[in-house]
């Protein structure tokens, strides 16, 4: 399979993992606090990283694991317990929508502060995605009136987030194996994650005797295979055959997903907010027509 094909694979798988990601935190939630959530999800995934990729590490050499341990705090660690505590007060569906501001931000970030430069189709994707997006929420409040859209603030700190993320793997860790950068971002956020698990009281009586316990718990486990491990390797992948703008792109199919499987557990959704889709998947198609990239110094004038 081609390059271009390949990344276009990985962006719709993506898609269906991430998109899948939010209703499983839901579902997570029944049982666990978000900070014993989120710690659940670190641990786990750790120890499953450690298993099938240990020996990656390897590759990283000693000037880049500062650039891994920064990614791995602000691309795994702060985003897992932020999207946890957001879903307690906001849909699963919402959630994923709001994740549309990713490709934004990380258009920005990687211009004012890594100096990438982009194309103006980029950016002109990037706007329609995210009107597309804004409709999207818009519509969204006007169903679900009823809840506290404050905690959508922990969310787009969560796409901030990643949007730095993705510039330091494509301008700082190019040279690192994309299961390297996965596990090496799970090795420094262990001890923490640990930690804060164990001072969670996950097992104390009322927590694993609670009906929800063993559902949630499998939840949280099918969560940590695919949404955390399989995806965040595919995800590295993606950002180093790909621009990092293409690659948090997936951002725009997410909501889409994330939608579905909220209207499956009961959250509303109208036709409107469909229309509102179409939006996201134009914005997806004109962020990746090829055009000649304008100069970093043009843009700032």
């Amino acid at each position: 399979m081609g390059e271009q094909n390949r990344k276009w694979v990985y962006l719709i798988v993506l898609s269906i993992i991430w998109g899948t990601s939010y209703i499983l935190i839901k579902k997570g939630l029944e049982g666990f606090n978000p900070i014993q959530l989120g710690a659940i999800r670190i641990v786990m995934a750790a120890l499953f990283l450690f298993i099938i990729g240990f020996k990656s590490i390897k590759t990283i050499s000693r000037k880049e694991w500062p650039w891994v341990g920064v990614s791995g705090i602000i691309g795994s660690f702060v985003p897992m317990f932020l999207f946890a505590f957001a879903e307690t007060e906001i849909d699963s569906g919402i959630a994923s929508i709001l994740n549309s501001l990713v490709p934004l931000f990380t258009l920005f970030i990687g211009l004012f502060i890594f100096g990438i430069k982009f194309t103006q189709n980029q950016f002109i994707g990037v706007a329609v995605g995210l009107i597309g997006a804004a409709l999207l929420i818009f519509f969204g409040t006007e169903i679900n009136p009823d809840q506290n859209y404050w905690y959508a603030g922990l969310v787009v700190v969560a796409t901030i987030c990643y949007a730095c993320n993705a510039n330091i793997i494509k301008s700082k860790l190019q040279d690192v194996s994309p299961m390297g950068i996965a596990v090496g971002n799970f090795l420094v956020i262990f001890i923490p994650g640990l930690c804060i698990l164990i001072f969670s009281g996950f097992l104390k009586k009322e927590v694993v005797s609670g009906p929800y316990f063993l559902s949630s718990l499998g939840y949280i486990i099918l969560l940590c295979i695919l949404g955390t491990c399989v995806a965040k390797v595919m995800f590295n992948k993606l950002v180093k055959i790909s621009s990092a703008v293409f690659s948090v792109s997936v951002t725009y199919l997410i909501p889409i997903v994330g939608v579905f499987w909220g209207i499956v557990d009961g959250e509303k959704f109208a036709f409107r907010q469909l229309l509102a889709a179409v939006v996201i998947l134009i914005g997806v198609y004109v962020v990746n027509k090829k055009k000649t990239p304008q100069r970093t110094s043009s843009l700032k004038n």
